[in-house]
């Protein structure tokens, strides 16, 4: 199961600590969604996602301001039995001693942050959902192209690094090289990025590795990119019949996400980075609503009627 540590997210949300006693490195975040315990101050537990980061906004801390000292006793110790991650209080909003004496009694620790509830929620979700989002490696080469990640595919040795490379040199940014990690974010979007060890890399047989940062600048690069095109490499094969019209979409499956995919096949003297670059844009345009096959398709069909038209009058 994936999982993140609490002290990465208390690095990337900026996030006080008033329980430094107790030791966060070994409690780790399992869940993208949150829970706003405001049900089970009351007293009622049915369905309690103790699971979940706990966050305490304004409603929740004012209903605890209210309660008198043996009812929060009482509520407090009740809703730390649970295996909670952590508690975080929002507004700057904090709690009092006897909140923390039971969190410190239970080892459940207790986090502040400036941010409104609402603001808060929103990019602690955002954030966990990509990092907990299920992730697989795949074999290919990540590039932004005018904006669209399009994913190269293909045998070893069959050029994607040259592709990308060439690409790269006419302006499009590079994401990551022969392993790209994909996550599922939602039920509509993949993202690519690079494994830390070999980011900002690229190899090219012959030469060996290239650090493209340093050579292009950090302007050639990029972290993430969504994944919107697949171009699948193949040595030519004479016998086989390839799409010449694209009236109909091809789709390769990620993780559940289907993706649109084009099969190139390689012969000496197809410009690759051309190729990818007309694909890209040419993918944008059908997203954007225009699409050239059955533009041209239409046009045939109007030429076609036209004529009949003519026989029938002479």
């Amino acid at each position: 199961m994936a999982s993140v540590s609490l002290t990465r997210v208390i690095e990337k949300m900026k996030l006080e600590n008033l329980t430094p006693e107790i030791d966060v490195r070994k409690i780790r975040i399992t869940q993208p969604d949150i829970n706003r315990p405001a049900l089970q101050l009351t007293g009622f537990f049915e369905h309690f996602p103790a699971s979940r980061l706990q966050v305490v906004g304004f409603v929740e801390y004012t209903y605890m301001e209210k309660m008198t000292e043996t009812e929060k006793r009482e509520a407090f110790s009740k809703l730390m039995e649970y295996d909670i991650p952590c508690f975080v209080f929002c507004r700057e909003l904090k709690p009092d001693a006897i909140f923390l004496e039971a969190a410190n009694a239970h080892h459940i620790p207790v986090l502040l942050t400036s941010k409104s509830t609402s603001a808060f929620m929103a990019e602690i979700i955002r954030w966990l959902n990509v990092k907990l989002a299920p992730c697989i490696s795949v074999h290919g080469v990540l590039v932004d192209v005018y904006g669209e990640g399009v994913l190269i595919t293909g045998e070893s040795g069959i050029g994607k690094s040259e592709a990308a490379l060439e690409l790269i040199k006419r302006g499009h940014r590079l994401v990551t090289d022969d392993v790209v990690e994909l996550r599922k974010v939602s039920d509509d979007t993949l993202i690519g990025s690079a494994p830390d060890i070999t980011k900002h890399f690229i190899e090219l047989r012959g030469i060996g590795i290239v650090d493209v940062k340093a050579l292009f600048g950090a302007s050639s690069v990029k972290d993430t990119q969504s994944i919107d095109l697949v171009i699948r490499l193949e040595d030519w094969d004479k016998d086989k019949e390839y799409d010449r019209l694209g009236l109909e979409e091809n789709y390769i499956e990620y993780l559940g996400n289907k993706v649109v995919c084009h099969t190139l096949p390689i012969r000496p003297g197809r410009n690759l980075a051309v190729i990818c670059e007309s694909a890209a844009v040419n993918h944008r345009q059908k997203k954007m609503g225009y699409n050239a096959a059955k533009e041209l398709y239409t046009r045939v069909q109007n030429s076609l009627a036209k004529r009949r038209d003519e026989d029938d009058e002479d």
